[in-house]
C-alpha cells in the first residue's frame, strides 16, 4: 500500500489497518511527529512469507537519526503476528519535501 492509502484508513482491511497503527506509532525524534504524517513512508507490503516491505525515506540524506528510526520500526511490529520480519529500504527518489506533510503535520510543525 501506497502513502495515500495509509491516510486514507476506511479502505484498509484488518490486517493493513494494524499495520498503519504501529507505523504511526514510530515517532521522528527530531521532529516529534510520525514517519506517517510527516510523509516519510513511501510503501509497506506484507508478503505472502510474512515480510514487511518499507519503502521510505528521510528529509534529508544525512539524517543523524537514520539507524534509530530503522531500528524502531524493525522493532515495532514483534506483536503482530502475520509479521516475520522487516526489511527497511531507504530511497531519495524522489526527494521527501514539505509537500508530503499531512494537514495534520503541517500543523503540528508550523509550516501552515
Amino acid at each position: 500500500m501506497d502513502l495515500e492509502k495509509m491516510r486514507d484508513t476506511k479502505s484498509l482491511n484488518e490486517l493493513e489497518r494494524m499495520i498503519v497503527d504501529h507505523l504511526s506509532n514510530v515517532i521522528d525524534p527530531e521532529l516529534g511527529v510520525d514517519l506517517i504524517n510527516l510523509g516519510l513512508i513511501y510503501r509497506a507490503d506484507l508478503t505472502e512469507e510474512g515480510i514487511l516491505k518499507l519503502l521510505l525515506t528521510l528529509t534529508t540524506p544525512m539524517c543523524p537519526m537514520a539507524d534509530v528510526i530503522v531500528d524502531e520500526l524493525n522493532g515495532t511490529f514483534e506483536d503482530v503476528p502475520q509479521v516475520k520480519d522487516v526489511e527497511v529500504t531507504i530511497t531519495f527518489d524522489p526527494p521527501w519535501s514539505l509537500d508530503k506533510l499531512s494537514r495534520y503535520a503541517k500543523i503540528a510543525l508550523g509550516v501552515m
